[in-house]
């Protein structure tokens, strides 16, 4: 969609109504040095997108029951299964929702990114999926996974695994309590991941990371054996 640059008359009514005083030689000004800007954006838009494709097909999952979702943990279910072989063949994985998988609904534990739809797979689950991992579903995360709480998500708070009404901590609060997946996984490294592994499996909440800062190669084989025992 094209950027166009405000008229004289809709910059002065903006003007007005935070208070400036512009006179014509201001907002002739105001708007001369806005057109590179301008300008810029619209030869961007002009740009080919250039998406990468989807490679495995998949539906748009389905909101789990309350029966199934005792601890509001997911999101969505999702059956994405991945190339007939890998190292993650034959394991479930499930990924934090604010990590994009094409055609899937993701909200970010936000109201306001409610019904918004990815058309693009982020590179860590197109990297699970040619690894012959399968994507069971979203977990749910703290509202734009700025808490370290487990209490902001807009669908409502999500409990501890080991005793109901008490926090998971966060902001990946249902990882923990992602049940019956091998691998739950979120990108948002350090507090993220550490916080809940602390409230929910009781692991030393100092334990920043594991390994080089970042470095997930020796960061998620701890995460599985964590969950796998």
């Amino acid at each position: 969609m094209p950027v166009v640059a405000p008229t004289s008359d809709q910059l002065k009514q903006i003007a007005d109504e935070i208070g400036l005083s512009l006179d014509d030689t201001d907002l002739a000004s105001f708007i001369a040095l806005m057109a590179p800007s301008v300008g810029a954006y619209n030869a961007i838009d002009q740009l080919p997108d250039n998406l990468p494709p989807v490679r495995y097909p998949r539906d748009a999952g389905r909101r789990p029951s309350r029966e199934e979702n005792r601890y509001n943990a997911w999101y969505c279910k999702t059956d994405v299964r991945g190339a007939r072989s890998g190292k993650l063949k034959g394991r479930t994985v499930v990924v934090k929702d604010n990590v994009m998988l094409a055609g899937v609904p993701m909200m970010n534990g936000a109201s306001t990114l409610e019904g918004y739809v990815p058309e693009v797979d982020a590179t860590v689950v197109t990297r699970i999926l040619d690894a012959g991992g399968t994507i069971v579903g979203k977990s749910h995360c703290e509202y734009f996974c700025a808490s370290g709480g487990s209490h902001t998500n807009a669908t409502g708070p999500v409990h501890n695994p080991h005793r109901m009404g008490y926090s998971a901590g966060g902001s990946s609060s249902s990882l923990p309590s992602s049940q019956r997946t091998d691998a739950p996984f979120d990108v948002s490294h350090h507090p993220a991941m550490k916080v809940p592994c602390a409230m929910s499996e009781g692991l030393p909440v100092s334990m920043m990371l594991v390994g080089k800062h970042f470095y997930e190669p020796t960061r998620l084989p701890h995460r599985l054996r964590v969950r796998t025992g």
